[in-house]
């Protein structure tokens, strides 16, 4: 025989999908294709749950609906709407980032914190970009703010360090 035909039964004609199958015998019938039971033997249980109580009826301990109330077989058919996904355009008008403000103050000023008014700076422009103002606004009067302190910092240390330098000079030039 070989292994790649089909099977003896096999059919090349197609059958409907919702078919249904055989009901399953009534008790008492044999199953067919099973030889019967022998002496002491009782004959095979039928298969499934029984009989259903009655729709709305009291089952499994539930009471029954009251004649006055919502019942399940009043019901009416729901509409699901499709999801809406709004995304917001970016700003008409940005607002300032300062972002060349940032990088001065990061390499000439003050590194530290430099570089946090360039993370805000970044911040303010992807805000820009998403279209959320309030969020570029607090963005950039952070990145604004510690600009102006890391300048200030960067000042006043050259400032220290000018006059460090001129009274050292002085003293030495005096000996």
């Amino acid at each position: 025989m070989d292994p790649s035909a089909p099977a003896a039964d096999w059919s090349e004609e197609k059958t409907a999908m919702n078919q249904q199958p055989p009901p399953p015998p009534y008790p008492g019938e044999f199953y067919q294709g099973y030889p019967p039971p022998g002496p002491g033997m009782s004959a095979p249980q039928p298969m499934g749950y029984g009989a259903q109580p009655a729709y709305g009826g009291a089952k499994y301990g539930q009471q029954p609906y009251p004649q006055n109330q919502y019942s399940p077989v009043n019901q009416s058919t729901v509409m699901v709407q499709p999801t809406v996904y709004v995304a917001q355009a970016p700003l008409t008008d940005p607002v300032n980032d300062h972002l060349c403000y940032s990088i001065f103050t990061m390499l000439c000023c003050c590194l530290p914190l430099g570089i946090a008014a360039l993370i805000y700076s970044i911040n303010t422009r992807e805000a820009n970009h998403m279209g959320d103002r309030m969020a570029a606004e607090r963005n950039s009067r952070t990145a604004r703010t510690l600009n102006h302190v890391a300048l200030g910092l960067g000042l006043g240390c050259f400032i220290l360090m000018v006059v460090y330098m001129a009274v050292v000079f002085s003293i030495v030039g005096s000996r």
